[in-house]
């Protein structure tokens, strides 16, 4: 079977801004899609020194697997002396939730949508631009 197929609009565009790659995902970030994404993430994590922006804010859901492919792409970056940073992690989303609720919300840069990291205070974000930040709360 093809899960490609049932996940068309999983990834986004990638684009390369001054080294940096942003790679857009959506949808559901559950076992099946992370059997699509795997390879894809593999490639971009794959290289020495590689620095990754995955852009979140159009995730509407994610679960252990989703997470596990977080892990292990931050794991590979660090590996080979790179940089994986989150944006668009909004508070009250699920992603925020799940990486509070398992204690790894501290694990990952979380990068505001301006482009700052930040440890993501939820009542500095929550006081921000509707839409705006990304805070883990």
């Amino acid at each position: 079977m093809d899960e490609a197929q049932y996940y068309p609009g999983l990834v986004g565009p990638r684009r390369v801004a001054g080294g940096t790659t942003v790679l857009a995902l959506s949808g559901d970030l559950d076992i099946l899609a992370v059997s699509v994404l795997s390879g894809r993430l593999d490639d971009l994590t794959g290289a020495q020194g590689a620095d990754l922006v995955l852009d979140l804010r159009a995730v509407t859901f994610i679960d252990c697997a989703g997470l596990s492919l977080l892990s292990r792409a931050r794991y590979r970056t660090r590996q080979r002396g790179g940089r994986l940073r989150l944006a668009g992690v909004i508070a009250g989303g699920s992603v925020a939730r799940l990486l509070r609720m398992t204690g790894l919300a501290g694990d990952f840069e979380i990068v505001s949508d301006d482009g700052t990291a930040g440890a993501g205070d939820a009542a500095t974000e929550a006081a921000g631009a509707p839409g705006a930040g990304s805070a883990v709360a």
